[in-house]
């Protein structure tokens, strides 16, 4: 019989934020939140009583999760398959789960790598042992706000060519990273560093303040939910989350509820209230514009 793989833990990455949950089964993680609201069993009870408590006031919000998974699958298969992305940094990826980023990109373009990074040691070590079958699928141990941002990393930028565009999902992580450590800073300075032609896809916790006032109410609860359980966990309103765009140019059709979010057309469904505190964008990075001697 084979044996499971070991899993050999590394220190978190020293970038002044709170330090991942990582062993500690007494202190609810992000990660294992998420992983049990998709019916994953890599979570502790403390995991499931934090999520328990945010389903008093959202009964559907395991929908949201999944519906974030159906996403990030249509914009993976979008840049992978018609924009032709070969090279994608998931960033905040988490615990391994069931079709992730790179069998997506990979059944779109054989060739395609995908770099997955978390600042959580045990989804590194998780993801090295479940993830990295293939020598175009890596999981480096890094935060995303570390001095210098993660296009300077080295343990990133060995599996990447900066000469090429790079697809960056940020799906469900600014929201985990208070005002104080500036997310929407962090993401500029990332931009910047982008070669042209690359791809932001970010996805998001969402208030729309006073033009709902039945969403905001329900973002307003849940911030609280979710603060007080995982400790993060905060809805920004429309203009924070374009911030986090700075620099690009949005993909039709914008930033929009996440089941709207499809170039080849919308999805019709029903909308819960709870999958309507989500937003997601896409943005592309134009290649400057050429200039010429006397014009």
């Amino acid at each position: 019989m084979s044996q499971p793989p070991v899993l050999r833990l590394e220190s978190s990455p020293p970038t002044g934020v709170t330090a991942p949950v990582g062993v500690d089964t007494t202190r609810a993680s992000i990660a294992r939140v998420y992983d049990y609201s998709l019916g994953g069993k890599d979570n502790y009870d403390v995991d499931r009583v934090a999520f328990e408590q945010i389903l008093r006031i959202a009964p559907r919000q395991r929908d949201v999760s999944r519906m974030s998974r159906r996403w990030l699958h249509r914009v993976v298969r979008y840049l992978a398959g018609y924009a032709g992305v070969e090279q994608f940094v998931d960033i905040g990826a988490g615990l391994p789960t069931a079709l992730n980023t790179h069998e997506v990109a990979q059944l779109e373009n054989r060739g395609a790598t995908v770099v997955y990074v978390d600042n959580d040691p045990v989804c590194a070590a998780h993801g090295r042992a479940l993830l990295e079958r293939n020598d175009r699928t890596h999981y480096v141990l890094a935060d995303f706000l570390e001095a210098g941002t993660l296009l300077k990393n080295p343990d990133v930028l060995q599996y990447l060519e900066l000469d090429r565009p790079i697809g960056v999902l940020v799906c469900g992580l600014l929201h985990h990273i208070g005002d104080s450590l500036s997310p929407a800073p962090a993401m500029r300075e990332l931009i910047e560093r982008l070669p042209s032609g690359s791809y932001v896809a970010l996805t998001n916790f969402y208030d729309p303040g006073p033009e709902d006032p039945e969403i905001h109410r329900l973002a307003r609860k849940l911030e609280e939910a979710f603060t007080g359980g995982v400790g993060s966990g905060w809805y920004r309103t429309r203009a924070q989350h374009l911030d986090y765009f700075a620099g690009l140019e949005l993909l039709p059709p914008g930033l929009v509820e996440l089941d709207d979010w499809w170039p080849l057309g919308r999805i019709e469904r029903d909308r819960l209230p709870e999958e309507r505190t989500m937003r997601g964008a896409v943005g592309y990075k134009r290649p400057a514009l050429l200039r010429f001697p006397g014009t």
